[in-house]
C-alpha cells in the first residue's frame, strides 16, 4: 500500500520563518515535526527574554541601537513575558523554537524594529545562554529542596534520637546504632549533594556574543552582559561557547548523584515499612493498596523515588553519548539536550519534595527496632573487645565471641540471656561484667570515636549539621 503522501504536504506559512530568505520551498511537514522544539523548550521563555533585554541594553550602550529603539524593544519584551506568565503567549505553526517565537511575537507588538533584537547574536549562542541561566536556577532550586530535606531528617533525629535499631552490612544485622545516627548519615550525603550543586556555577560561563561560532561583526561589551546576568566570567572561545555541553553533563551527573542518594533513602523506607522489618509506617496519604489483595499496604511513593533514579542515570549517559561524536561547532543533535535537562530538573525537585514529606510524616516503631537489634547478636564485637581488655588477643577473642553467637543461635537465646556457666565453658575470662557489656545502651555508648553512634558523638553531629545547614542556606541567593 502506498504511503499517505498527504501527510507530507508543505505548509506555506513556513515561508515567513525568520531564516527563510535562503529557501524557495517550505519544509516538509514531517521534517517540521522532527525539527520543532517549541513544545518543550517553551520553558526557556523567561530566560530567553531576560537575555534579550540585557543584550538590547548592551547594543544601546555601544551605539548599535539608539535610546528609543532600546526602550521600544525592552517594553515589547516585557509584554511578551507578561503574556507568557499569564498563559496568553501565542504559539504558531511557524515557530520552530522558543527563540523564534519570542522574536516573532515581539515584532508583532513593536513592528519591524523587533527584528533588531537579534543583531549581534545567533540562535546558537542564544540557546547556550538560556540553558546556562536555566541550569543556574535548577541547581539553586535543588539545593534549597535538599536543605529542607536535611532539616526534616535533622528534626527527626532530634525527636526520635534515642530509638535503637540494628545497623547493617550486607543487609545483615551488624551493630546497634541510634536511629538519629542513621538519619544523620543521609544529612551528610545530602550536604555533599548541595555542595556539588553550588559548585556547578564554577563551570558556568556567559556565552552570548559568540554568534554562530566565529564571533560577530560588532564590538560587543560581553563583560557588561555577564555582569548584568550574574556571570563571573565570559566564554573565552566562541566555538567552545556554542558547542560545549559539559556544563549540562556536569549538571546531569550532579542530579544523578543526588537521585541515587534519594534512591538509597527510599529503599530503606521500603524495607523498614515491611512486616519483616517493621521499623516504620507510612500513613495512608503516602501509601497505596492492591487491586486484588485487600490487606496490602504498599510504599509505592518510596518505590517510585527509587525507580526514578534509573531515569537520571539514563539521561546522563544519553547526553554524553549524544555529544561524543560531534565535530565543532554546533550541530542540531544538541537540541535534544533540553529533553534530558528539563526532565531531570522537574523530577529531582519532585523526588526531593516527596522524600521530605514522607520523612516528616513517617511513624517509627522503637520497640520493634530494639527487638531486632537485640535478636541479631549485634553486641558480638563488644564482647570481643571485652575479652581483649581481659588480656586475650583480638583474633582469639573474635573466635570465642563467634562461638558464643553460634551457641546462642542454637538455643534461640539472645546474648543477654546466656548463663554465666555457659560463658565460662567458652572462656574463663567471662564474669558478671559481661551482662553490662551486652546491654544495647552500653554497646552504643561505647562507640565514642568521633562520628560514632554514642549519644555524645551523635549530639556533636547534630550540632554540626545545624551549623552546616545554616551556612549553606546563607550561600543561596533568595528565590527569584
Amino acid at each position: 500500500m502506498e504511503p499517505n503522501k498527504s501527510a507530507h504536504k508543505k505548509d506555506s506559512a513556513q515561508n515567513d520563518r525568520l531564516w527563510a530568505g535562503r529557501f524557495n520551498q517550505p519544509q516538509d511537514m514531517l521534517f517540521d515535526r522532527l525539527n520543532a522544539s517549541l513544545p518543550y523548550d517553551r520553558i526557556l521563555a523567561p530566560y530567553d527574554i531576560r537575555g534579550s533585554k540585557v543584550h538590547v541594553g548592551m547594543l544601546g550602550s555601544i551605539g548599535v541601537l539608539d535610546g528609543k529603539e532600546v526602550d521600544v524593544l525592552t517594553s515589547g519584551l516585557d509584554q511578551v513575558l507578561a503574556e507568557y506568565e499569564t498563559g496568553a503567549f501565542p504559539g504558531e505553526a511557524g515557530d520552530e523554537d522558543i527563540h523564534m517565537a519570542v522574536e516573532r511575537r515581539l515584532t508583532e507588538i513593536v513592528g519591524p524594529v523587533g527584528g533588531k533584537v537579534h543583531t549581534g547574536r545567533s540562535r546558537n549562542d542564544q540557546v547556550a545562554l538560556d540553558v546556562q541561566l536555566y541550569l543556574r536556577d535548577a541547581t539553586y532550586g535543588h539545593a534549597r529542596r535538599a536543605l529542607r530535606l536535611m532539616r526534616v531528617l535533622l528534626g527527626r533525629a532530634q525527636a526520635d534520637g534515642e530509638m535503637i535499631m540494628p545497623g547493617y552490612t550486607h543487609l545483615q544485622r551488624a551493630q546497634p546504632v541510634l536511629l538519629s545516627h542513621h538519619l544523620l548519615a543521609y544529612v551528610s550525603m545530602l550536604e555533599r549533594d548541595v555542595r556539588r550543586f553550588l559548585r556547578w556555577r564554577d563551570s558556568s560561563w556567559m556565552p552570548l556574543g559568540a554568534g554562530a561560532l566565529a564571533g560577530v561583526n560588532y564590538a560587543l561589551d560581553r563583560e557588561l552582559v555577564a555582569r548584568e546576568l550574574g556571570f563571573e566570567r565570559v566564554a573565552l572561545n566562541a566555538m567552545d561557547a556554542v558547542a560545549a555541553r559539559d556544563a549540562a553533563m556536569e549538571y546531569l551527573a550532579t542530579a544523578s548523584i543526588c537521585a541515587v542518594t534519594l534512591s538509597r533513602m527510599a529503599d530503606e523506607v521500603v524495607l523498614w515499612s515491611t512486616q519483616e522489618f517493621g521499623y516504620m509506617t507510612l500513613p495512608d496519604s503516602w501509601s497505596s493498596g492492591s487491586s486484588i489483595m485487600p490487606q496490602k499496604r504498599n510504599p509505592d511513593a518510596a518505590e517510585l523515588v527509587r525507580g526514578k533514579a534509573a531515569g537520571f542515570l539514563g539521561r546522563e549517559a544519553s547526553l554524553a553519548a549524544l555529544s561524543k561524536g560531534l565535530p565543532l561547532a554546533y550541530s542540531k543533535d544538541l537540541q535534544e539536550d533540553k529533553l534530558y535537562l528539563f526532565a531531570s530538573q522537574r523530577e529531582l525537585d519532585m523526588c526531593l519534595d516527596a522524600m521530605g514529606e514522607m520523612m516528616t510524616v513517617a511513624e517509627f516503631h522503637p520497640d520493634r527496632s530494639r527487638s531486632a537489634a537485640e535478636g541479631g547478636y549485634a553486641q558480638a564485637t563488644d564482647v570481643a573487645d571485652y575479652l581483649v581488655r581481659k588480656g586475650l588477643s583480638f583474633r582469639k577473642a573474635h573466635r570465642i565471641s563467634g562461638r558464643l553467637v553460634a551457641l546462642a543461635a542454637e538455643r534461640g537465646s539472645t546474648l543477654s540471656e546466656m548463663r554465666l556457666e555457659d560463658l565460662r565453658d567458652l572462656s574463663a575470662q567471662f564474669d558478671e561484667q559481661y551482662y553490662d557489656i551486652v546491654k544495647l545502651e552500653a554497646v552504643i555508648a561505647a562507640k565514642v570515636s568521633p562520628g560514632g553512634t554514642s549519644p555524645r558523638r551523635v549530639e556533636e553531629q547534630m550540632l554540626a549539621a545545624e551549623k552546616v545547614i545554616a551556612e549553606l542556606e546563607d550561600e543561596l541567593p533568595a528565590p527569584a
